[in-house]
């Protein structure tokens, strides 16, 4: 009997023994699943971090020369428009306010270095975000002064008896302020919810949350931020150039009026296509419609470049105030010589 309970004891303890070391290999192989996995997940990451690298030099390169170039231009631009030309026209009104946009551009690109190099304490994150919006306002706004100033110029070549009625100094004056408050209206309560409130240090102008990347802001921004300016001022610019050349106008001030409007075109197309083409793929990367890692590398670089030549548009702008000026002493001189002329015209009558 001794010996059966025995047997019995030991067959008892091999059962225990065989059941827990299946436990443990169990245990070992779900250890070794979830290892398996987290490593397949941390390999699909695909990671930009060499790319925003390479972009901090490349930034340096091309913010430095806009930001002096265009600060310079456009502080001029106010100095003349403002202290020179006593009379102020719808031409004078349009620059005037597209030089404090793209002064309103600038003013956040010292601070946009800065955050390239050095993150913020999450106590700043509203001066961030401050920040953010006039630079983006500055953005928008310029693009719908650009259409404004190539709309006036429709009317007032293709449509010249409409112009009389519809455009004036104070027309000009209510169209600018009615940009300056449609855009501060639309950017502001969209770029304060483009990042999440975070306890940690963050890179200012960088790393936008998803909010800031969903269809509804994308797709309102490449209809209204772009595409519907873009094709506004294609169409107007098209038309003023076809009725310029059937009238057959060589004078002085057509060719200045085609100069301005090739410059707008040249100060629009070329900085905003590329970068707004560039938040499009971005966008696709966010919706996980392309995953390739280097495509989404490519279109990280493309965009962050793309980005950063947007803002020579504070430079191009200046082609526009140099014609516009030009425009405006030549009317000046024009103006003089007709009343001379008259004067003359007038005493000589006077004198039989």
């Amino acid at each position: 009997m001794c010996g059966m309970a025995q047997e019995v004891v030991m067959k008892q303890q091999k059962a225990e023994k065989q059941k827990l070391s299946g436990t443990a290999e169990t245990h070992r192989k779900k250890q070794q699943n979830s290892s398996l996995t987290i490593m397949s997940n941390y390999s699909n990451i695909c990671s930009t971090i060499d790319v925003d690298e390479q972009m901090k030099y490349l930034e340096l390169i091309i913010y430095i020369p806009i930001f002096i170039v265009g600060m310079f231009l456009n502080v001029a631009a106010l100095v003349v428009y403002c202290l020179c030309f006593r009379k102020w026209t719808e031409s004078t009104i349009y620059m005037t306010s597209l030089a404090l946009m793209d002064l309103l551009l600038l003013l956040p690109l010292p601070f946009k270095m800065h955050a390239a190099y050095q993150t913020w304490s999450h106590e700043f994150q509203h001066a961030c975000s401050f920040l953010e919006n006039l630079y983006f306002v500055g953005t928008y706004g310029g693009i719908y002064m650009i259409m404004c100033i190539g709309v006036d110029r429709w009317l007032a070549i293709c449509h010249p008896f409409k112009a009389k009625q519809l455009r004036s100094p104070k027309a000009a004056l209510i169209t600018c302020v009615g940009v300056w408050v449609l855009v501060f209206t639309a950017i502001f309560p969209v770029t304060f919810n483009l990042r999440t409130k975070v306890d940690e240090e963050f890179h200012c102008f960088h790393r936008f949350s998803e909010n800031g990347w969903s269809p509804k802001v994308i797709i309102c921004l490449q209809i209204f931020g772009f595409l519907g300016p873009a094709l506004t001022l294609v169409c107007c610019s098209v038309q003023i150039i076809w009725t310029l050349q059937e009238s057959g106008q060589r004078s002085t001030k057509s060719q200045a009026c085609v100069k301005i409007i090739y410059s707008g075109l040249c100060a629009f197309l070329v900085p905003f296509t590329p970068s707004h083409l560039a938040i499009l793929l971005q966008f696709l990367v966010h919706q996980k419609m392309i995953e390739d890692c280097d495509s989404v590398k490519s279109i990280s670089m493309f965009l962050q470049t793309a980005m950063c030549l947007s803002n020579i548009t504070c430079c191009l702008d200046g082609l526009c105030y140099y014609f516009i000026a030009d425009e405006v002493k030549s009317t000046r001189n024009s103006f003089r010589m007709s009343r001379l002329s008259q004067r003359r015209a007038n005493s000589s009558t006077s004198e039989f």
